[in-house]
């Protein structure tokens, strides 16, 4: 059994099967992580300003359980007040950065973090996301899935850019 926990928060439709969870969590884990993978459905009467409360609610009881490291991607980075609450390290994946919530939560972060988004995602703001961190990867013409315009090569490089910044991210937090 791994002695580090890393907990796995979707998005609203890009569940932990998808193939960014997937090559992060095979990544964790290669790196000495037990991974949890959060499952859930988001309800459609849910609001908009209901939707970070509602994350919170889902993500607390499995943080409270163990958490060293949270990775989420989209709707989950509604999570990264439960890192800054809990000083704990995080990895967000196309994280809503056009959402004041979520980014008042990233500055009170005292833990790293790392940012991944791409420059054709409306929610990604690449001025914010180099003020908040050092810990940045940012994909040229990629969209909120990571995926590039072209030959779908291109969006698996991306995804191999994201295999590499989140195992240097792991490299520099924690004894490989």
């Amino acid at each position: 059994m791994a002695d580090r926990r890393a907990v796995l928060i979707p998005g609203i439709g890009y569940d932990t099967r998808g193939p960014l969870f997937a090559y992060t969590g095979e990544s964790l884990r290669r790196g000495g992580f037990d991974v949890h993978e959060i499952t859930w459905q988001v309800p459609a009467e849910l609001t908009a300003e209901q939707r970070g409360a509602w994350v919170v609610e889902q993500v607390t009881p499995i943080v409270d359980e163990r958490a060293d490291l949270l990775v989420g991607k989209s709707l989950g980075s509604f999570a990264a007040s439960l890192a800054a609450d809990r000083e704990l390290p995080a990895i967000w994946l196309t994280p809503l950065l056009h959402v004041p919530e979520v980014v008042a939560a990233l500055e009170r972060a005292t833990a790293p973090f790392l940012l991944v988004g791409g420059t054709a995602d409306r929610s990604w703001d690449a001025a914010t996301a180099r003020r908040l961190t050092p810990h940045l990867l940012e994909i040229p013409d990629a969209d909120h899935s990571l995926l590039v315009p072209g030959p779908l090569v291109a969006s698996a490089e991306a995804l191999g850019r994201v295999c590499m910044a989140v195992d240097a991210f792991v490299h520099i937090n924690w004894t490989v």
